[in-house]
């Protein structure tokens, strides 16, 4: 057993763990963040997709330990004051999701790509970028939408802050 602290979604938190248990475990288990999703166990879909200081992991294939002292922003922590993230609200204006299952890890995935890349990004990079994410129902067609749309959004206002 080992002890870990991270902060989730801006929330101080520690846990006692077994050695093994990964960082979607401890999200999903024994944090009560369900919204990060396990699909595939095997880091092929993206469904577990989550921040770990800044940067994109897929949470299936993390250990908890490997997190500690990091920060983690998981889907339920992109909202702010009962504001949905730009990247949210574009998938839901323009219909990126189907059953969902995929949705909060697309999301996650996007919300990276737009703070590496800027924006607005075309849909050549859009789709090369999601190849780590598998969605089983959409054909990504609407999902590129509405990246496309939030990276444009996300660059207007990061203009309008200059």
């Amino acid at each position: 057993m080992s002890k870990v602290s991270m902060t989730v979604n801006g929330r101080s938190v520690s846990r006692e763990i077994e050695d093994r248990t990964l960082l979607v475990e401890l999200l999903r288990d024994g944090l009560g963040m369900t919204g990060t999703h396990v699909g595939c166990d095997t880091s092929q879909c993206g469904a577990c997709v989550v921040h770990v200081d800044g940067k994109a992991v897929k949470s299936c294939t993390m250990l908890a330990a490997q997190a500690d002292g990091s920060e983690v922003v998981t889907i339920e922590g992109l909202a702010r004051n009962g504001e949905l993230h730009p990247v949210q609200a574009a998938f839901k204006e323009h219909h990126g999701l189907q059953c969902g299952f995929c949705t909060p890890g697309m999301i996650m995935a996007a919300v990276d790509m737009i703070d590496r890349l800027g924006g607005p990004l075309d849909e050549a990079t859009i789709r090369a970028e999601l190849e780590g994410n598998i969605c089983r129902c959409t054909g990504y067609h609407n999902i590129v939408k509405a990246i496309a749309a939030a990276s444009e959004q996300i660059a207007g206002m990061r203009t309008a802050a200059e």
